[in-house]
């Protein structure tokens, strides 16, 4: 002993690790071992099967009331149009005889050598975004091509228009779900 203290060597017990049994250790084990893509699939299932019913319900009320509305509408020596801009595209948008469902449509090119589209006349170019209008011309026969959809389309003549409607019902999957703003052309439905 040096000045109260013991200086003798102790042995000293290695550390070990204390293990903790979890009686659920097992059953976790399993389910972490389940892939991340099937939890995943399983998780979207459950909760895509939660919206689907009113979703649907809203979209198919909106589609009855679009086609109550155009059966609704008086035949005529007319076209119906939905104008349909994207800057990147030069069509001007889809045209369909009075009565007849938007699935039947056709994407157009504007003659405009008598009559000037409306957002042209108006200096405007794609300010009539989705406006409906009574189209009066008829189709050239011909098709003219569309380079940046690399597409042909037919060549609709103007010659005269009336505005129906600035906010006719949606006839687009992105206008019913509202999507994001989309690079390529939508059919209607």
């Amino acid at each position: 002993m040096q000045n109260g203290l013991c200086l003798a060597a102790r042995p000293v017990a290695p550390i070990t690790a204390v293990r903790y049994r979890n009686p659920l250790s097992p059953l976790m084990k399993n389910t972490l071992r389940l892939p991340l893509p099937l939890f995943l699939f399983a998780a979207a299932l459950f909760l895509g099967a939660c919206a689907g019913p009113t979703t649907n319900g809203i979209q198919n009320s909106r589609r009855e009331a679009t086609a109550v509305r155009i059966a609704a509408e008086v035949p005529g020596n007319y076209w119906v149009g939905r104008r349909y801009y994207k800057p990147q595209f030069k069509v001007w948008g889809y045209v369909r005889r009075p009565g007849q469902p938007w699935s039947t449509s056709k994407l157009i090119m504007m003659n405009e050598k008598q009559k000037l589209a409306p957002d042209r006349e108006a200096n405007k170019l794609g300010s009539d975004n989705n406006y409906e209008y009574k189209l009066y011309g008829d189709f050239s026969g011909d098709t003219v091509y569309e380079p940046a959809s690399n597409g042909m389309y037919p060549e609709f003549v103007l010659k005269n228009y009336e505005l129906v409607s600035t906010t006719p019902p949606p006839i687009f999957k992105s206008q019913l779900g509202g999507g994001p703003s989309r690079v390529w052309i939508e059919k209607p439905e």
